[in-house]
């Protein structure tokens, strides 16, 4: 199963037209910038849904995360 943070990349790959590791980068770089704007406590619990530590079975819309991504960094529309 992949983690949280590849499918994230996937879709930004897919929505924005860029390669797998272009979006891999891009939401590398923008997980670290959001993590060090949060308290550690919830940097931490961003971790722990990324490395799949956490039950996201009841969805959390990651098509639209990747989408609204995807627009920030200037992709298709």
């Amino acid at each position: 199963m992949p983690s949280v943070k590849s499918e994230v990349a996937g879709l930004v790959a897919k929505k924005v037209g860029i390669s797998a590791d272009k979006a891999e980068q891009a939401v590398d770089v923008v997980l670290n910038f959001i993590k060090q704007k949060l308290p550690p406590t919830v940097a931490g619990q961003v971790d722990a849904v990324l490395d799949g530590s956490v039950d996201l079975s009841d969805g959390v819309g990651l098509d639209d995360a990747a989408g609204l991504l995807g627009g920030l960094l200037g992709g298709k529309k």
